[in-house]
């Protein structure tokens, strides 16, 4: 019989840096007594991040979930408005679009990469429409040529959800450069993070103001508040996190592909199994390795609890689809969008960070293959 872990195998772990690294970043915050809003660290980091992610503009958050509802209101879209997006997401894309008091229209996603299908796009575009919110899955980038011919025709905006897909580039062009703007998230799991934090790229200068003044409460001025804004500034100890970690991303990049090979030769061309195929031109962050059942001898929920038994935890991710959440029950069907609800039913996330060791992998692997 196959050994069970004593300590839990969880499906991800945040990378830190050395501790006397983050340690001696923490001394400069000390002495200014300067612990937020907007100090050296956080502006650093932003010049930083500009840099690596390949961007003219960028806004610091204090995380990923602000910056998507945030970026929505820069654009004073009128209220009711519709947002054509996708129910293969995380909570956060749709809450953004609710609490911006616009309407979400779930268009649904294509087999191969669980993007929007942009041949179902235009078909869900009416008068009431005024964006598009795509979301980057896995790391597998949305066709955004097609969905920028789409809104530059009907003239809408987009900004893309792009939570799973920091430092990816697409051509040698960063993912930040699509769309009107994107989002990234910082959170701890994430392949780079500020402990929680997130970004905004954006292609319009005049929004920089913008979205520095709707992080500060909507304060344009000493005496003067022009916007219903949040408190959504990230703090110094997020940054100097985040500048920590920026100096290690790339090794942590090259450590997670090693073990996404690895699962690839062992579980890529097994019946049954369906594994996401690279795109081409694509510069992969690996932050995911998602896996789905479908006519395998086990579905993915046996998967899933054979995992638990040997106390590897793998992740339902995205389970269930948006537009069947309690919350949204009653105003959208997950039968309007049959591919997702497949694909939600049988993916399964499985373990993946950088200091995963090798042997795991296999044995992740065994335990799929073999059943023991």
């Amino acid at each position: 019989m196959r050994k069970t872990h004593e300590k839990p195998v969880m499906v991800t772990r945040s990378s830190l840096p050395p501790l006397e690294e983050y340690v001696e970043m923490l001394k400069p915050i000390w002495d200014s007594a300067w612990l937020t809003n907007m100090g050296d660290y956080h502006e650093t980091l932003k010049e930083q991040l500009k840099e690596y992610l390949g961007v003219a503009n960028l806004e610091l958050f204090v995380n990923g979930h602000m910056g998507l509802e945030l970026a929505l209101q820069a654009f004073q879209m009128e209220e009711g408005g519709e947002v054509i997006t996708t129910p293969f997401s995380f909570a956060s894309t749709t809450h953004a679009i609710v609490r911006n008091g616009l309407t979400p229209v779930f268009c649904d996603i294509n087999e191969e990469d669980y993007t929007l299908d942009v041949d179902r796009l235009e078909e869900l575009v009416t008068e009431r429409t005024c964006a598009i919110v795509p979301v980057h899955v896995y790391g597998n980038l949305c066709d955004v040529d097609r969905i920028q011919e789409i809104a530059d025709r009907h003239r809408l905006r987009v900004i893309y959800d792009a939570a799973h897909a920091f430092g990816q580039e697409k051509d040698g062009a960063g993912v930040g450069r699509f769309g009107d703007a994107s989002m990234f998230s910082f959170h701890a799991t994430k392949v780079f993070h500020s402990i929680e934090g997130g970004a905004v790229a954006f292609r319009e200068p005049w929004l920089a103001d913008r979205l520095y003044q709707l992080k500060n409460f909507g304060i344009t001025g000493y005496e003067s508040v022009e916007y219903v804004g949040a408190n959504g500034k990230m703090n110094e100890f997020q940054a100097a996190m985040g500048l920590c970690n920026l100096r290690h991303v790339e090794g942590e990049i090259r450590k997670r592909k090693a073990l996404a090979l690895r699962y690839r030769e062992r579980l890529e061309g097994v019946p049954g199994i369906r594994l996401c195929k690279e795109q081409p031109g694509v510069r992969y962050n690996y932050a995911y390795m998602p896996v789905v059942f479908d006519g395998f001898r086990a579905d993915r929920d046996q998967i899933f609890e054979k995992l638990k038994e040997h106390n590897i935890f793998a992740r339902k991710y995205f389970y269930p689809c948006i537009n069947s959440y309690a919350c949204y029950r009653d105003r959208f069907r997950a039968e309007d969008t049959p591919v997702a609800a497949r694909v939600a039913a049988r993916v399964l996330t499985l373990p993946l960070y950088a200091e995963l060791e090798p042997d795991v992998v296999d044995e992740v692997c065994d335990v799929i293959l073999e059943g023991k």
